[in-house]
This record gives C-alpha cells, structure tokens and sequence, in this order.
C-alpha cells in the first residue's frame, strides 16, 4: 500500500451527522466504528471512535473527541475541492454552503478559475476551485 494523506475531522458529538451529510454530498461507502464497539464503560457508547468515508474525491476521516477531551475548532485548516469537472464541484459547493455560511462567494477570480470558500453546518471550511477552462 502506498503511504495516503487523509483528512481527519473530530467532532464534539456530531460525527455521525456529519458523515452522513458528507456521504450524502460525496457519496461512497462508510465504515464505522463506536467507543461502544470497544467494549467497556464508553461514557457515550454511540458517539463515533473511528469512521471512514470513501468517496470518489479520495477518502475523508471522522470521529467524536474522546470523552474528557475539549472540541475547540480553528481557523487554520480547510479542505480544497479543485479540478475541471465543474458540475461536480458545482454540486458539491452548493450542498456544504447550504445552511452554512459562504465567506467568498464561488465566482469567478482574476486567475482565471471560478473559486469560493465556505464554512459547513458542521464549521468545517471549505475551498472550491474549479479550473478556468472548465469554468
């Protein structure tokens, strides 16, 4: 196997709707593994210790923060979305804006691609790049 780079997502108790809402804009298949799954006295045995979605744009990790550790999230990380299927992206743009909030709208940019960014119902960010040609 070659060595991957995934993104990992950690969630303070919304893993699960988060990969839903993740399976339902990539599509793919998920596994997932709960604290409860573990064995033993998980304070939230349903809460999500491992999942993985493995969609066509590559695969995305999530999880619920272990119990006793605080969810503080930051501004220093997005996930970029970029190529020339424009009515993918398009798609997909339009599902993680939807009830999120667009911090530059996906328009088109002085390089030559159409981009955006946004933050997700869940405040993940996001950057979409659609390649000029395909624009």
């Amino acid at each position: 196997m070659a060595a991957l780079l995934n993104p990992y997502l950690s969630f303070p108790g919304t893993a699960r709707q988060a990969l839903e809402f993740y399976a339902g804009v990539f599509g793919g298949e998920s596994s997932v593994m709960t604290f409860g799954d573990m064995g033993g006295d998980a304070p939230n045995p349903e809460q999500i210790m491992h999942a993985r979605l493995q969609t066509p744009a590559g695969v995305l990790m999530l999880a619920d923060m272990p119990p006793g550790t605080a969810h503080s999230p930051g501004n220093d990380i997005a996930l970029s979305l970029s190529g020339d299927d424009a009515d993918t992206l398009r798609r997909w743009w339009d599902q993680l804006s939807d009830g999120g909030q667009v911090t530059v709208p996906l328009e088109p940019q002085m390089w030559g691609d159409v981009f955006g960014m946004c933050t997700d119902r869940y405040g993940v960010s996001w950057m979409v790049d659609i390649a000029g040609d395909a624009a």
